[in-house]
């Protein structure tokens, strides 16, 4: 999971979303609502049509899903969930992209803690400040706050609903992409006379699953080779970092 930054849309396309939230807000006060059957309907409209073309530019060239960033992204996916917050259906802050294996772990569910998700939301904050990674097993798991000495609630939450810490596939492809960011770093510091712009667009071009956030400024930092550059070239190491925030939007 990485941080997706949310492009803004056309002042037409805002306006005739408010119009299709306002349609279905009266609906549901008139108790004529069918969330099912307005979405599908909805589904079939430009405007939701250019709804989904912009979550897939957001989400890359490979248009992966913004929740495991290891599958296609194949639709769209109401952060909260439509069913219980139909005021919300077309709220462009609220719709993502997500592939089928997400979407049917996640379905309804929408966890709340004093009125706040505890689902990661990738377009509104940075997933690494409460996932972990575990680069012997691929797996995604929550991360160790030492300052509150407990796992991040929110962390706990986002891997339990959408199973990261259980999916082999996914695993693999995690291990893969830091197997290869791994190996450009190491080549990189054999030459430290290589220049650190080229090194640094060859890891982003080389991070299939947002690893770069978890390597730069999670728990990654301390794990070897990212350890040595940060710790023994540390002005590469600032400009790697300031190369990738820019990109990735932290």
């Amino acid at each position: 999971m990485r941080r997706v930054v949310r492009v803004a849309l056309s002042h037409n396309t805002l306006s005739e979303l408010n119009h299709m939230q306002t349609t279905a807000n009266d609906k549901q006060l008139a108790g004529t609502l069918s969330v099912h059957d307005e979405w599908r309907s909805a589904r079939q409209k430009r405007t939701i049509k250019t709804v989904l073309a912009a979550l897939k530019r957001m989400a890359g060239k490979r248009e992966r899903c913004m929740y495991c960033l290891d599958s296609h992204g194949t639709d769209i996916e109401h952060f909260w969930p439509k069913k219980h917050y139909p005021e919300r259906m077309y709220q462009w802050p609220n719709l993502l992209l997500c592939c089928t294996e997400c979407g049917r772990f996640k379905g309804d569910l929408f966890p709340l803690l004093e009125g706040k998700p505890l689902l990661i939301d990738p377009t509104d904050e940075e997933p690494w400040q409460f996932l972990d990674f575990d680069p012997l097993t691929g797996n995604i798991v929550a991360r160790y706050d030492p300052h509150s000495n407990n796992w991040s609630a929110k962390g706990l939450k986002t891997v339990k609903i959408l199973q990261l810490d259980h999916r082999e596939a996914l695993a693999v492809g995690y291990k893969r992409t830091f197997r290869k960011l791994s190996s450009l770093v190491i080549k990189f510091l054999d030459n430290m006379t290589s220049d650190v712009s080229s090194f640094t667009l060859s890891l982003l071009d080389a991070d299939e699953h947002g690893l770069l956030g978890w390597c730069f400024s999670g728990t990654g930092q301390y794990v070897e080779p990212f350890k040595i550059i940060r710790e023994n070239h540390p002005e590469v190491w600032r400009k790697c970092w300031d190369v990738i925030s820019h990109n990735r939007g932290y």
